[in-house]
């Protein structure tokens, strides 16, 4: 079905100026069917004015009058100049100046020698290259392999500052998760320090003495 400009608007004219049924007119519109019998209610698009879609060219007397026969008929859209513009279309590729198309190469060697995290798809797309070409580079196979040299391509005026900081970052968080899924390196333990063991407390022995002192031993006898 093709979307209409303005749906709510144009169910609120279907609403109040035909008898078609909620689903037809919800197919037509893009809604759901409670959300059309609310406006049949007042309780849903209350403040919008209904559009006519005839008049708009979105619509034609013959689908409408067929739908309103039968109540089975889902009615079809005319395709609008209008709505084909508001689509969106898929970004132009990088265009690179026919002068700096030769620096290219060199700008593909610093990438490869300084930031191998950063894949050859994000290379294409910044530099407006081809996959083959920064191939032809990183094997040294490219035609002009003797003259190239790694040069930083804010320096050759390909690319902003901003963006190649928003991609080498963008390329090493990508790179970090990949490692951690993969498993990465692991940190081994280190062993904690072993406490110095105190050694068992042994009570000395005494001296063993010989008999126990007497009196005549301690003040002699007298003679």
């Amino acid at each position: 079905m093709t979307d209409i400009l303005m749906p709510k608007a144009t169910a609120v004219w279907l609403v109040d100026n035909t008898s078609l049924t909620f689903e037809q007119i919800a197919a037509f519109c893009g809604l759901h069917p409670l959300e059309v019998r609310g406006i049949a209610d007042g309780d849903v698009a209350r403040d919008i004015r209904g559009v006519d879609p005839i008049t708009g060219g979105q619509l034609t007397r013959e689908e409408l009058d067929k739908a309103q026969e039968n109540s089975a008929y889902f009615m079809k859209a005319v395709v609008s100049r209008h709505a084909e513009l508001m689509k969106a279309h898929k970004p132009a590729p990088k265009y690179t100046p026919v002068s700096r198309r030769q620096d290219r190469p060199d700008a593909i060697a610093w990438f490869v020698r300084n930031h191998p995290e950063v894949t050859d798809a994000q290379i294409s797309k910044l530099l407006g290259t081809t996959k083959a070409t920064i191939e032809s580079v990183r094997s040294r196979t490219h035609w002009n392999s003797a003259n190239i040299k790694p040069v930083d391509p804010v320096t050759l005026g390909l690319v902003g500052q901003l963006a190649l900081d928003e991609l080498v970052r963008k390329a090493a968080d990508k790179k970090a998760k990949d490692d951690a899924r993969k498993g990465g390196a692991t940190l081994q333990a280190v062993a904690a320090p072993e406490e110095p063991v105190e050694p068992e407390f042994v009570p000395e022995e005494r001296e063993r003495r010989g008999a126990e002192p007497t009196a005549a031993s301690v003040f002699g006898t007298k003679e």
